[in-house]
């Protein structure tokens, strides 16, 4: 019985110490609101001298499991218009480079809510080492279906 009041005591000691101890958490910010300063210094990300060359629909059975599950996406590569017939000509290989990526994914990543850029970050990585940085400027996934 000793040890029971004992160990709740230390409980209650210890749930006390980390609530009352603990900083307290700051306040959430506001992600769309800015200084009228800080939108005149913007960039666009849409510049007038980029190509969007629209790629193949990539299908990839996920898992090990029989293909009952499949993610299909829609992509444009991001590149100079000096760049779009070098894009057209290596659409195999980004094909060939984006479908050994997905195809090692697991469906567990697919779920995850923080796996979107990293998927957008790990494509466009994946264009740039087929392309040449100069080439590619990225990726934007323009359709994406999880069955």
């Amino acid at each position: 019985m000793q040890l029971i009041v004992l160990g709740g005591a230390c409980a209650i000691g210890g749930f006390a110490t980390v609530f009352f101890v603990s900083p307290k958490a700051s306040p959430i910010a506001l992600a769309c609101v800015s200084d009228s300063s800080e939108a005149a210094g913007h960039n666009a990300l849409a510049l007038e001298d980029h190509a969007y060359v629209e790629l193949q629909d990539i299908l990839v059975t996920i898992g090990n499991a029989p293909a009952t599950r499949y993610v299909k996406i829609k992509m444009s590569v991001i590149s100079d218009k000096d760049h779009v017939n070098a894009v057209k000509k290596a659409e195999p290989m980004l094909v060939d480079a984006f479908v050994g990526y997905l195809r090692a994914l697991q469906l567990s990543e697919f779920e995850s809510a923080d796996f979107y850029p990293k998927m957008r970050e790990q494509l466009s990585r994946r264009s740039e080492i087929v392309l040449g940085a100069d080439a590619s400027n990225g990726v934007l996934i323009t359709e994406f279906l999880l069955r």
